[in-house]
């Protein structure tokens, strides 16, 4: 399985603090893998050394074919067209229907032809069973239907990898699981996902490979 993230001896730093220490991780195409860990564990750091957030400052990163420690600013936001990042909070605009949510992400991304705009938006909406609700203003849907909106937001761009950082914490039970299961399926199509997370019920809903922060470490957790 090729690697589409590898860490080698890395130590991520937040304001200089080193917060996660002599991390070494390989996660491949299509893989589904938790990271687990209370708040302040390092999980959302790892994250943003990830999408370049976070500089590297020691040890050996690649990611979707980036390198990390040599990677110029001006390649940044080409090395997050192939990524999709998915928030706790939705991080949707208030004021402007689904539809000009994820047109305002892929003109800001380099799209300019109306036509493919529209059945890309179409097509993402189709995956994430969101399928005639476009002209829907964010405050007309449910918490699980926006955070469904960020997650077509997050695959516009045909995403190698997708982040999600606490995706379910604002949610009810059953709406968590309900994001759950469309991200699993969407790593079974090849996207490989990192879904962070402290809620153990969450969790528990299926099994899958596992890196636990903790104490400024990464372990795998068996």
């Amino acid at each position: 399985m090729s690697s589409v993230i590898d860490f080698k001896n890395v130590t991520i730093f937040q304001d200089e603090r080193p917060v996660v220490g002599n991390l070494s991780v390989s996660i491949g195409k299509g893989e589904f893998v938790y990271l687990l860990g209370k708040t302040g564990s390092g999980k959302s750091s790892f994250l943003k050394s990830i999408y370049a957030d976070l500089p590297l400052k020691s040890g050996q990163a690649t990611v979707s074919g980036y390198d990390l420690g040599s990677m110029r600013q001006k390649d940044i936001p080409f090395l997050r067209r192939k990524l999709g990042i998915v928030f706790q909070d939705f991080q949707l605009l208030s004021d402007r229907t689904v539809y000009d949510n994820l047109k305002f992400v892929m003109k800001a991304t380099g799209w300019k032809e109306e036509p493919k705009i529209k059945a890309r938006i179409q097509e993402v909406l189709q995956q994430v069973e969101l399928s005639g609700k476009e002209q829907k203003m964010p405050f007309e849907l449910s918490g699980g239907e926006q955070q469904r909106v960020s997650i077509a937001r997050a695959l516009v761009n045909h995403p190698e990898v997708i982040l999600a950082d606490e995706p379910t914490g604002n949610l009810d039970p059953e709406s968590s699981e309900a994001i759950l299961k469309l991200l699993k399926t969407l790593s079974e199509s090849g996207c490989a996902v990192l879904f962070a997370t402290h809620d153990m019920l969450v969790y528990n809903k299926f099994k899958s490979r596992t890196l636990l922060f903790e104490g400024g470490m990464v372990t795998e957790k068996v």
